[in-house]
Order: structure tokens, then C-alpha cells, then sequence
């Protein structure tokens, strides 16, 4: 697989680079969403993309679970609605780095 990381952003420890799913700005009916609202609703985005793993993210959890398996770069996760910080990468795009424990779940 080619590296997904296009952001020149590097989480380091138990940090972990997600791209955020975009806000729709038309809605399914066709009905166009003032910018305000889609500023609201991409605060309130819990589901993104997997780009970048920091060194230890997860390491506490596959020592409490043998059985847990770690998500990897390109899984689809659910992440804490407020979770981490919003950067910009070099490449234009918003990216949230958070901590490991604010990836709630995982798209099977």
C-alpha cells in the first residue's frame, strides 16, 4: 500500500493522524446547508480515515487484550467528537491529531 500520509504531519507517541470525513454541504433532498450549519456539523464529525500511527498508540491496550488488534493506516475509525486538534497540513487538507484513546471504534 502507498504511504497515506500526504500531510507533512507526524504524530509521535500515542497520537494518531485522522482525516475527518467531510460535512456534506447539500443535503440528501437536495437542499443546500448554509455554511454556519456546515461548520456546526463538521465540529460534531465523529468518523474518518486512519493516515498516521504514532509510535506507541495502542500499546497499553494490546497489553491489556492479547486479542486486540491494533487499527492500521487507511482503517475507517469513529473518534471522540471533540478529540484532539485540528491542523492544516502542508498538502492544504484539515487533520485531526489525537491521542490513541479518543479513536473510539472502527469501521468493519
Amino acid at each position: 500500500m502507498t504511504d497515506l500520509n500526504t500531510s507533512g504531519l507526524e504524530p509521535l507517541d500515542l497520537r494518531v493522524l485522522v482525516l475527518p470525513d467531510s460535512p456534506e454541504k447539500v443535503s440528501p433532498g437536495g437542499i443546500i446547508i448554509l455554511e454556519s450549519e456546515v461548520d456546526k456539523k463538521a465540529q460534531a464529525m465523529t468518523l474518518g480515515t486512519l493516515i498516521a500511527i504514532g509510535a506507541n498508540a495502542w500499546e497499553e491496550a494490546g497489553k491489556r487484550s492479547p486479542a486486540f488488534r491494533c487499527p492500521e493506516a487507511g482503517d475507517r475509525v469513529m473518534f471522540a467528537k471533540y478529540g484532539g486538534i485540528e491542523l492544516k497540513g502542508k498538502d492544504g487538507v484539515k487533520y485531526r491529531i489525537m491521542n490513541d484513546e479518543d479513536v473510539i471504534g472502527r469501521e468493519l
